[in-house]
């Protein structure tokens, strides 16, 4: 079977996906990685069958309608391939596995440190936040927390490939798009 990314796209709104997952597909069309895009309202069994790889892009500062909507992804809980949740994706997999959504506004250019190397990241990097909530996966047991504390910013489940960032890689990161496309 030919490798294919599916792009989740969780913007409630049509004219965000320009800001969140335009960057995220620029990327992957500029490496020649082939993939394909849905809503996350319209995903079907057989486009998760087609997928080699997932990433759930983020969406919006005030876009929470994925947070009231979160059960729409449960597949997730027994997927078996590569996933990764960028910002409002990786909050998804938090409430998917029973974290609660906090609050904490980050806006900007933070250095974050990484206490392993996380898709390629490690040590001090520089990342670029945009969210107003966060998961502490610190206190979920099937997660390990690589960067952040209480505001985790790069975690990985313990027994499967499912990754999350809190920051948003298609900014100032995208060798960790990169990496993970290549696992």
């Amino acid at each position: 079977m030919k490798e294919k990314i599916l792009l989740i796209n969780i913007c409630k709104e049509e004219l965000h996906s320009w800001e969140f997952v335009e960057p995220v597909k620029y990327i992957l069309k500029e490496l020649e990685i082939d993939f394909f895009e849905k809503n996350n309202n319209k995903i079907t069994s057989k486009d998760l069958k087609k997928a080699s790889r997932v990433i759930i892009c983020g969406t919006s500062l005030y876009d929470n309608e994925f947070i009231k909507n979160f059960g729409k992804f449960k597949w997730i809980q027994n997927f078996d391939k590569p996933l990764l949740g960028i910002c409002g994706g990786m909050q998804i997999l938090g409430l998917l596995f029973g974290g609660k959504i906090q609050r904490c506004t980050e806006i900007g250019f933070y250095n974050e440190f990484f206490e392993k190397e996380f898709l390629g990241l490690k040590d001090k990097c520089e990342v670029y936040h945009l969210h107003n909530n966060f998961i502490n996966f610190s206190k979920i047991n099937l997660f390990e927390v690589y960067c952040g504390g209480e505001v985790s910013q790069a975690i990985k489940h313990k027994e499967k490939e499912i990754y999350g960032v809190l920051f948003h890689p298609e900014v100032r990161n995208k060798d960790l798009i990169i990496k993970f496309c290549s696992l």
